[in-house]
């Protein structure tokens, strides 16, 4: 047991190793932590347990979706819910079939010859884009993006699971009862009825999980208030798994609801969160990596049939579908859709829904696992390593400044949090703080300068640059109409 122990250390230690390399040379981090786990598969452990690697995807996709949910503020998908729905539901589905199309002929061609449900089952694995790699990917470069692609990337990534899981359900029951011409009035009742629970369930267990954190008292351990979150989380999905919703998509929905609803201690749970999800992804795709063979992934038709699928997949199968979808909704450039074509990431979900068919005793069940395996790869290789480039090369970016002001503010404190530039006109009636024409009930009461922090007073001078960081009991229009007058022009809002 201790030999575990010290082994999981050890793939830990060098997946945290790994992902910081990532990070410096540009590359997701996520597809180091699979490399990891693959070379301790093929050196130095022997895994080959199904079930626990869907388990333990299970509980890392709670987590991930419910802490990007948490992230995601509803102001900014608001004006984008539409085509993110759209994507995340049709968008999917017409992905599969023209994907699985190409593999039943591509197939056939080189002498494969899978039949059209096996090959429409392989696509519906692949259909949805990862939330743990967009969500990581997204942030981790701290890059802006126009047209609000951001909140609709992560809105469809966060929400597209469902439907590929309910057509890799479905396709998996096709396959076993050898049809595929029966029973599809009942599948599009099932997913509906999936939908509608989620929905159902995942707002109502948000509404119950933010009333119960606000009213128990609890504040003699604080740290508990993040065990009872996560209590929440595991029983927003079990349970509404059980009565016939789709667990998934409820707590996606129970992390939006809590995210954007006033709660105790915001702070302590979303540092709690940041890093219990990225336990969650390295644990992951060290899981994910540790039961894939290298070996068979140089097979000749693992190779030849997973290579034309991951081209496919990035070249044709998502920009089609993207651009069908985003049809009816023009606010979308023509760059901006073929950016959101380009991020259809593919990561630990697929690769997770690839082991079903495995487990149900499907023919051809360990090829399909590996072609999905080689065809997350290639996704990530290409995809995952150009996705700020892409957005420079298509002028869709912008700097994403941080604050420099870290504060962690409880909800329940009204107050108005900003961080402002000082520029020239605001120094025109003099340099002091006592010269700045500041509204009544707003206070500076911090200042930074050339990596310095210090509390002003009012003979306090100024200089251009200076970031002050500015608490006021006036509303956000009234602040913002103040900093107008005096002219500044960068300001970032702390909460």
């Amino acid at each position: 047991m201790e030999n575990i122990l010290l082994v999981w250390a050890m793939l830990l230690f060098v997946a945290v190793v790994a992902g910081k390399v990532a990070y410096r040379f540009g590359a997701p981090a996520l597809l180091l932590f699979l490399g990891v786990g693959m070379i301790f598969g093929l050196k130095f452990i022997n895994f080959e347990s199904f079930e626990f690697t869907q388990f333990i995807g299970m509980l890392a996709l709670c987590i991930i979706l419910f802490s990007g949910g948490m992230d995601t503020k509803f102001s900014e998908i608001k004006p984008i819910l539409g085509p993110g729905v759209v994507l995340a539901t049709l968008g999917v589905a017409m992905t599969a079939l023209l994907c699985g199309t190409f593999i039943y002929l591509f197939s056939g061609w080189v002498g494969l010859a899978l039949s059209f449900p096996v090959a429409l089952l392989l696509a519906s694995t692949m259909a949805s884009t990862d939330s743990a790699s967009v969500f990581s990917i997204l942030r981790s470069k701290k890059q802006g993006l126009r047209q609000n692609l951001r909140p609709l990337l992560e809105l469809e990534s966060g929400s597209n699971d469902p439907m590929a899981y309910m057509l890799t359900v479905v396709m998996v029951s096709v396959v076993m009862n050898e049809g595929i011409g029966t029973g599809w009035g009942e599948c599009i009742m099932k997913f509906v009825v999936q939908m509608l629970v989620g929905c159902a369930l995942g707002y109502g267990i948000g509404r119950l999980a933010v009333f119960a954190i606000n009213r128990i008292n609890i504040k003699n351990n604080a740290s508990l208030y993040s065990v009872l979150l996560l209590a929440f989380v595991f029983f927003s999905f079990s349970f509404t798994t059980l009565v016939w919703g789709n667990g998934y998509l409820a707590v996606y929905i129970t992390g939006l609801v809590v995210g954007n609803h006033k709660i105790a201690h915001r702070g302590n749970l979303t540092t709690f969160f940041d890093g219990f999800t990225w336990l969650a992804q390295i644990v992951m795709f060290l899981v994910i990596g540790l039961l894939v063979d290298a070996r068979e992934l140089l097979k000749p038709e693992v190779l030849l049939l997973g290579g034309a699928v991951g081209a496919f997949m990035i070249l044709v199968a998502r920009p089609v579908s993207v651009f069908l979808a985003l049809a009816p909704f023009r606010r979308f450039s023509a760059k901006a859709r073929l950016y959101i074509s380009w991020v259809g990431l593919r990561g630990a979900v697929p690769i997770i829904f690839a082991t079903y068919p495995i487990v149900e005793g499907v023919g051809g069940g360990r090829l399909i696992f590996n072609v999905v395996f080689m065809g997350t790869l290639i996704s990530l290789l290409v995809q995952g390593t150009t996705v700020s480039a892409m957005a420079n090369w298509l002028g869709l970016a912008f700097e994403e400044k941080e604050p420099l002001f870290k504060v962690g503010i409880p909800d329940s404190i009204k107050s108005n949090f900003s961080e402002i530039v000082v520029t020239d006109s605001m120094l025109k009636n003099g340099c002091t703080l006592r010269d700045i024409d500041i509204a009544d009930n707003t206070l500076v009461v911090m200042i930074s300068r050339n990596d310095n922090y210090f509390v002003p007073r009012g003979n306090t001078e100024l200089a251009v640059g200076d970031r002050l960081l500015v608490v006021s009991d006036r509303d956000e229009q009234e602040l913002q109409q103040m900093y107008d007058t005096l002219g500044i022009k960068e300001v970032m809002q702390l909460r």
